[in-house]
């Protein structure tokens, strides 16, 4: 019996490792090690009031700080019966558009390029290609200010609040925000002239699940109330409140993260998955793009989940310039926040965060004081998912020497953009 062994997965947040175990070329046993220690967050928020809990749970990732501040504030609107203004909806979908430029642009610029470049680190890119790093960064900069100028600051938003947000963004702001928009354009075409120049990445192809919110317009991150699972010509719908007919946790002896099926298989969430649940995001422009990288809907290669990032990028900076063009055109509103009114009640909130599909659900009691609380992010539900494509990679890789297969395995574990310490948590049911 042979190992390969990935103590560390690096250019991922948090920590992990990856095992495969071998019998000659039979693949025996595939671990996706997940080393985090629990969170507790969902116990540190139990007994507390329903305005205290988006500020705590949103400390559970700083790259994806705004979806877990919203999704936490519609699962608590939802259980206290608080409907938001179509301002609010609007400004929070705006919010989690700058989210996903700025996330999307940190992952493929510095954690994936690299690999494709036989580099080690985005440092190491610069040293050859510093106008690729620039633009990376630039387009990340434009998200923040995007996540600044709604949230009220970049990491952990403050202005998102229950009943809609403490101060609506000044026209100023918002000019300077399309200003910024407009500039970006020659970066989305750079983007995806260096996306479309990589080498080809077609290791691994086997049939694959996909789960995504299916939303309104087919073109949302905030807006929606039911989940839709693609598997090859089948599809499923559920209601969010539903939910653990999804997730269906369950935990496993070698990792801190709780593994997710649908009907007892698993399934993908992210970038990918959005593409493939809702096709109608392929409008000219981004169909334009994917066209340009090659990419074709449904795909059978999570490697694939690189260009639809890219994809994504594109349509984000075109959907985020309308939004503001909309909001400087028709003036917004200080209409302040509609009351709350403490009650019992259990509310699920879910929303598409960068690398997926985030769910937040609430139990309170008559004071509005959090009685149970259930978080469930993109990178614990892609957990079985990623071990079976590093099975089937190891199964169909050609090369058979250790180094090779490491990267390909450190690839495939980084095209699905993991945040691992955002994946374990522990409750009781």
């Amino acid at each position: 019996m042979s190992t390969i062994v990935i103590d560390h997965l690096a250019r991922v947040e948090g920590h992990g490792g990856i095992t495969v175990e071998l019998e000659g070329d039979a693949v025996t046993n595939v671990r996706f090690d997940v080393f985090e220690g629990a969170r507790l967050l969902e116990g540190l928020v139990r007994g507390r009031r329903y305005d205290e809990i988006s500020p705590i749970v949103s400390r559970i990732c700083s790259i994806c700080s705004p979806a877990h501040s919203l999704t936490s504030l519609k699962a608590t609107e939802n259980a206290l019966g608080v409907q938001v203004s179509p301002q609010t909806e609007f400004l929070r979908e705006l919010l989690l558009r700058g989210e996903s430029i700025q996330s999307h642009a940190l992952h493929l610029f510095f954690l994936a390029v690299p690999d494709y470049l036989d580099r080690p680190s985005a440092i190491a890119v610069a040293a050859e290609h510093p106008a690729a790093v620039m633009l990376g960064l630039r387009l990340k900069r434009l998200g923040n200010l995007i996540q600044e100028t709604i949230g009220g600051r970049a990491i952990h938003p403050v202005n998102a609040v229950p009943g809609g947000f403490g101060r609506v963004p000044s026209a100023e702001k918002l000019i300077a925000i399309r200003g910024a928009l407009v500039e970006a354009i020659p970066d989305a075409e750079a983007m995806l002239d260096l996306i479309a120049s990589l080498p080809d990445a077609g290791f691994c192809h086997t049939p694959t699940a996909y789960a995504a919110l299916d939303s309104p317009d087919s073109d949302r991150y905030y807006a929606g109330d039911q989940l839709t699972i693609v598997s090859g010509g089948d599809r499923a719908t559920i209601p969010a409140a539903d939910y653990r007919s999804l997730t269906n946790e369950k935990p496993v002896a070698h990792s801190h993260a709780k593994h997710s099926s649908f009907h007892g298989n698993p399934f993908m969430v992210g970038s990918l998955a959005r593409l493939t649940v809702n096709p109608a995001r392929l409008t000219e422009g981004s169909a334009t793009a994917a066209g340009r990288l090659k990419l074709s809907i449904p795909s059978d290669n999570p490697m694939d989940n690189n260009k639809a990032q890219a994809v994504e990028l594109v349509n984000d900076l075109r959907l985020a310039l309308d939004m503001v063009e909309r909001l400087v055109h028709d003036g917004v509103k200080d209409e302040g926040c509609v009351p709350v009114t403490p009650r019992a009640g259990t509310g699920v909130g879910v929303t598409e965060a960068p690398r997926g599909l985030l769910v937040h659900s609430y139990t309170y009691d008559e004071q509005g004081c959090v009685v149970s609380a259930d978080v469930i992010t993109p990178t614990a539900m892609n957990a079985a998912s990623l071990e079976q494509h590093v099975r089937k990679t190891v199964e169909q890789s050609a090369e058979r020497d250790e180094a090779t297969l490491k990267k390909k395995l450190q690839m495939i574990a980084r095209a699905y953009d993991p945040c691992i310490s955002c994946s374990v948590h522990l409750i009781r049911r």
